[in-house]
C-alpha cells in the first residue's frame, strides 16, 4: 500500500467532472480528469518489550488524477504526495515524491509503474474498485482479497451537509511475516476500506497491523481520507445502510483541512515534548505481505558527542604553581635566620656548623 505522509497542503487539482458508467463495462470507468486529493497519518506506537515506550509517525498529503484513456481500457494517470517522518527521540525529515503510471479499468491492476508502490508482484489498485460488485462479492486492494460488506454504508465526512457520505465498504485480513530492519515478526491485519458507489474511488480507508515476537512488538496504524474530488459525493443520513438523503457536491472543505492542520501540529507538538533518550530505530517499511514501500534514504546517524574540555576553547590552559615550604634555623653567632640547606649565615657569613 502507499504511504508516506503532513502539514503541507498541495493545491487543488483542476480537473473536469467524471462522465457517467459505460452501460457495457457493467461499472464506471475513470475517465480524464477524474481525481482526488487526500490526507494520511500513520503511526507505530503501543511497543511492549524492546519496543516498550519507542513510537514513530509519518503524514502525507497526496493526489492521484487520471490524464487519459486508451480504447484497450488503459488508463494513465499521475501521482504527487508530500511526506514528513519522525520518531520519539526526534530525528525528522521530509520529501516529496511524483510521477505516471498506468492501469486498467478492466483488471484493476497497474500496468506499468505505479503510485510509488514497491515490492509487490502485480498488484491491484488500491483507489479504484468495480463499483457494480454486491454485497458479500469480493474485490482486491494491493494483494489483499477484501469482502464488500455493504454498498451503502454512511462513511462519517464532515464535508458532507450530513456529516456522512455513501459509500461501499470492504474488510480484508490477513497475516504475514515480517522479516527486516526491525526483526522477524508474525503479523496479522486488518483493513477496512470505503468507496463512492457512483464511481468506484477511494473514500477512505483505516489499516490496523499488530506484529509480535515473543515479547517484543508494536501496532501499526494507518488511517487516510480524501480532502476533495472532481466528482460529487453523495450525502446521506448518519446510519450505516442509509440511503442516499441529498444529491452530493463536489467536495471543498476549508473547515476540515484546516481541523486536519490543527491535528497535525498538535500532534507532531506532543512527539516532540516527549522526547526520551531511546536509541533511533529506522522506521517501519510499509504494510504488506510481499511488497516493501520504503520511506526514502535512512535520516543521517548522529555524530560523536564533542570531546569534554577542562578549559573553555580557545584559552590556554592554567600553570600549575608548586610552592615549597623550607626549615630555617638562627645562626649561631649573629642569630639571623637562615635556610636549613645553607652552608653559611647571609649575613655574618660564618659557616652554619
Amino acid at each position: 500500500m502507499k504511504f508516506a505522509w503532513v502539514v503541507v497542503l498541495l493545491p487543488l487539482l483542476v480537473l473536469a467532472a467524471p462522465a457517467g458508467a459505460s452501460a457495457s463495462a457493467g461499472h464506471y470507468l475513470p475517465q480524464a480528469g477524474d481525481g482526488f486529493h487526500y490526507t494520511e497519518s500513520w503511526f507505530l506506537n503501543a511497543g511492549t518489550g524492546n519496543y516498550s515506550g519507542y513510537s514513530e509517525y509519518s503524514f502525507i498529503n497526496g493526489s492521484v488524477g487520471v490524464t487519459g484513456t486508451a480504447p484497450n481500457g488503459t488508463d494513465a494517470a499521475t501521482y504527487s504526495n508530500v511526506d514528513t517522518w519522525g520518531n520519539v527521540t526526534g530525528s525528522y525529515y521530509g520529501w516529496t515524491s511524483s510521477g505516471t503510471f498506468t492501469f486498467s479499468a478492466a483488471t484493476f491492476r497497474y500496468v506499468h509503474n505505479t503510485d510509488n508502490q514497491t515490492g509487490y508482484v502485480d498488484p491491484s489498485v488500491w483507489f479504484y474498485v468495480n463499483n457494480s460488485v454486491a454485497a458479500g462479492g469480493s474485490v482486491t486492494l494491493l494483494n489483499t482479497p477484501s469482502t464488500v460488506v455493504a454498498t451503502d454504508y454512511a462513511y462519517p465526512f464532515a464535508a458532507s451537509s450530513t456529516g456522512y457520505v455513501s459509500t461501499i465498504w470492504t474488510v480484508g485480513n490477513g497475516t504475514f511475516s515480517r522479516n527486516d530492519i526491525y526483526g522477524a515478526f508474525q503479523a496479522s491485519y486488518s483493513w477496512s476500506s470505503y468507496f463512492d458507489p457512483s464511481t468506484g474511488y477511494v473514500v477512505g480507508y483505516s489499516y490496523v497491523e499488530h506484529d509480535v515476537n515473543g515479547a517484543n512488538g508494536f501496532t501499526i496504524t494507518d488511517t487516510l481520507r480524501v480532502t476533495s474530488t472532481t466528482y460529487p459525493l453523495t450525502s446521506v443520513a448518519g446510519t450505516s445502510g442509509g440511503t442516499a438523503s441529498s444529491s452530493g457536491s463536489t467536495i471543498s472543505e476549508p473547515l476540515l483541512i484546516g481541523a486536519v492542520i490543527v491535528v497535525v501540529v498538535v500532534v507532531v507538538i506532543v512527539i516532540i515534548a516527549i522526547l526520551a533518550s531511546r536509541s533511533r530505530r529506522p522506521r517501519i517499511p510499509q504494510h504488506s505481505a510481499t511488497g516493501n514501500l520504503g520511506f526514502g534514504p535512512a535520516p543521517p546517524p548522529m555524530g560523536s558527542p564533542p570531546p569534554v574540555r577542562l578549559t573553555p576553547s580557545g584559552q590556554p590552559a592554567v600553570q600549575q604553581i608548586v610552592i615549597r615550604e623550607t626549615v630555617k634555623v638562627p645562626c649561631r653567632y649573629c642569630g639571623t635566620l637562615m635556610d636549613s640547606t645553607a652552608t653559611v649565615c647571609p649575613n655574618c657569613g660564618a659557616p652554619r656548623t
